[in-house]
């Protein structure tokens, strides 16, 4: 029996405190009604003894602490699920927002999701294909993978995002791709920026086959804690029940923090590095962990969190503590935005811990693990040579390294950088780093066996 308690001993920002508790759990929700008759959702994020602590989704604004009914419903936020959730708008708490009415559905789940056995986990193999050849050529997104990208205020990751979301499929074999979904997941957006992915998504004819989360900047910030949940939950109802390949988009995942650091401020706990809670690390670990494939399943779950690094700061705690628990990550470039480069990946410091195992014969191409290690050392050697260039000046490189200049700067506008609505497909992918690498003398590509320097490379007249 549910029992209904009068009164609140305490009232602080987006949070409530009752005493007098009995059998409440941790992350039951809350049924709160005001002196007025206004019903409010909360969820129970902290108990001692008969205290516990509610978070209030709505806010707490014209709560009474005399006056106000709390009733605890013995479960934890459970998202409706069926397969009609594909091309549906919904904020951050799951509820329908694009005008077309409840969804049916046929299971409900709970969004913290249930803990995966690490022995019923598949390994990733196959490569999801982007389109963007900074991507898929050197830092190849891996099937299951969680691929974070790197960005800063004022890089174009919206736009990437957008872009990736339209041209995402799974290799070229279409057969698989109609069992290929994306569910993406906004957190503290502006109002234009959600009317950006919406529109990007409408207008390119891929919404039938995404669900959008959208939780605005002026939405409650502990809605902002929960819209990660709904997304991977509905990202587990498809791929684990209709064996879907979908793949989550998370952005701003810096949000998210934030929103961490303000609830965990608001309860009164001790903070760690720059004022975040000492258990950041596992809590994004319990959101990037959700990714995966599972023996017995054919669906996989691939992300791509995307969060901005304050100042720039790879060091900071969000990017710091987010490149321990995935593999590898995309890194965005100021330096190359200001240049005009789009997408601004700078290759040196990204890559992907698991594209080893998904490129080359039988998934992309024979040629591609050789080529990429050949762009990546071949460009490594272009920094080398940049900085030589800065003590000596340019007139006095030698000929080899004045090539490596040039190899550079082609690299820079013609495999890194595209149009934003240009989708590559892998070969043509390949075939731009191989027109790249003609530009070098082949006694410089020291990467590649001669067997695959025969049947690819094409020297270049470099005058």
């Amino acid at each position: 029996m549910n029992i209904e308690y009068l009164g609140l001993k305490e009232v602080t920002g987006s949070i409530v405190v009752l005493n007098g508790v009995k059998d409440a759990s941790y992350e039951e929700m809350v049924d709160i009604t005001m002196s007025n008759g206004e019903r409010r959702t909360g969820r129970v994020i902290e108990i001692k003894d008969d205290v516990a602590v509610v978070q209030v989704f709505e806010g707490t604004i014209g709560i009474s602490n005399s006056n106000t009914r709390t009733r605890f419903k013995g479960t934890a936020l459970e998202l409706g699920l069926s397969k009609e959730i594909l091309g549906r708008t919904m904020n951050g708490l799951g509820k329908p927002i694009d005008g077309l009415g409840e969804i049916m559905a046929s299971a409900h789940w709970d969004v913290n999701g249930n803990p995966i056995n690490p022995i019923s986990r598949k390994y990733p193999r196959n490569y999801i294909q982007t389109g963007v050849s900074a991507i898929d050529g050197l830092t190849t997104l891996i099937r299951g993978q969680k691929l974070p990208v790197f960005s800063g205020n004022g890089l174009p990751h919206d736009q990437l995002a957008a872009q990736i979301v339209k041209q995402a499929q799974l290799s070229a074999d279409a057969d698989n791709n109609e069992n290929f979904a994306i569910v993406f997941a906004a957190m503290g957006v502006k109002n234009d920026v959600a009317d950006f992915f919406k529109r990007s998504f409408e207008e390119s004819g891929v919404l039938e086959k995404v669900v959008m989360f959208l939780n605005l900047a002026n939405d409650p910030v502990v809605e902002r804690i929960v819209t990660p949940r709904c997304a991977l939950t509905a990202a587990e109802y498809l791929a684990f029940e209709h064996n879907m390949h979908v793949l989550v988009i998370l952005t701003d995942m810096t949000s998210y923090c934030e929103a961490l650091r303000e609830v965990s401020s608001s309860k009164g706990e001790i903070p760690s590095r720059k004022g975040f809670p000492g258990y950041t690390y596992s809590d994004l670990a319990s959101l990037y962990e959700r990714a995966g494939m599972l023996k017995d399943r054919e669906g996989s779950i691939t992300q791509i969190p995307i969060l901005s690094m304050p100042n720039d700061d790879i060091t900071h705690p969000i990017p710091d503590l987010t490149g321990y628990i995935t593999e590898g990550q995309i890194v965005l470039d100021r330096g190359l935005h200001q240049k005009g480069v789009y997408p601004p990946i700078i290759v040196l410091p990204s890559l992907s811990r698991l594209m080893k195992d998904g490129i080359g014969k039988g998934f992309t191409r024979e040629d591609h693990p050789q080529i990429a290690n050949q762009l990546f050392a071949s460009y490594a050697h272009v920094q080398e040579v940049k900085a030589l260039a800065s003590v000596i000046g340019e007139d006095e490189l030698s000929p080899i390294d004045t090539i490596y200049m040039k190899f550079g700067k082609a690299f820079e506008e013609q495999f890194v950088s595209q149009n934003r609505d240009e989708n590559r497909n892998m070969e043509d992918t390949l075939d731009i780093g191989w027109n790249l690498l003609g530009m070098l003398p082949r006694e410089e590509l020291t990467r590649v066996t001669d067997d695959v320097l025969d049947k690819y490379y094409k020297p270049r007249n470099n005058a």
